[in-house]
């Protein structure tokens, strides 16, 4: 059993466990919150950790938990279903293409790089749809299983989860097309 020394995790770990927290809730008082949590909740379970992790990947594995724990609270009360059909129906010809085509990105990985992406890539995500933005943070960010996501957020089946993260998906390119990639890097989203 590897020993954990509470007193240094803040200054070693909390700037990580904070954007971990921040990146999926898009709120810095709620991320703030859930790290807290964490540290608490380590704090109490740390006379089991085994060290057969590290440190940090047993705290962002609570933190985990307690986004999920969020997540699945309910702390979103806006469940409404937005009927995507007209919006898509105008991204999309009658062929099934895309009506007007992705833009070419230039350097998608040297934007992943660059800080200014990801606050462009945060805006657009609060910019989705309440049930959207939980859907892709969960499935694509945190990377739960499918089956994990529709039972936090309580979606019915799997291929009705998959239709709405296609959805996300869509609303995602096209605010990351219009803010930053046809925009050479702009700064504003």
């Amino acid at each position: 059993m590897t020993s954990s020394d509470p007193a240094t995790w803040v200054e070693r770990h909390g700037n990580i466990l904070y954007r971990y927290a921040l990146l999926r809730t898009q709120d810095a008082a709620l991320a703030e919150d859930l790290v807290q949590e964490t540290f608490l909740a380590a704090l109490g379970a740390r006379a089991r950790f085994s060290g057969q992790s590290s440190e940090q990947t047993w705290l962002i594995g609570i933190l985990k938990h307690k986004l999920i724990d969020h997540f699945r609270s309910g702390a979103r009360l806006e469940q409404e279903r937005v009927d995507d059909t007209a919006y898509l129906d105008g991204l999309f010809g009658p062929s099934g293409h895309w009506a007007q085509p992705p833009a070419a990105w230039a350097d998608p990985e040297g934007a992943l790089e660059a800080q200014d992406f990801w606050r462009v890539f945060r805006t657009c995500i609060r910019n989705l749809p309440a049930h959207l933005a939980d859907l892709f943070i969960l499935r694509e960010l945190s990377e739960l299983p499918s089956q994990d996501v529709c039972k936090v957020l309580e979606i019915s089946t799997t291929n009705n989860m998959w239709v709405m993260l296609s959805r996300a998906r869509v609303r995602l390119r096209e605010c990351l097309d219009r803010h930053w990639f046809n925009r050479a890097g702009a700064s504003d989203a």
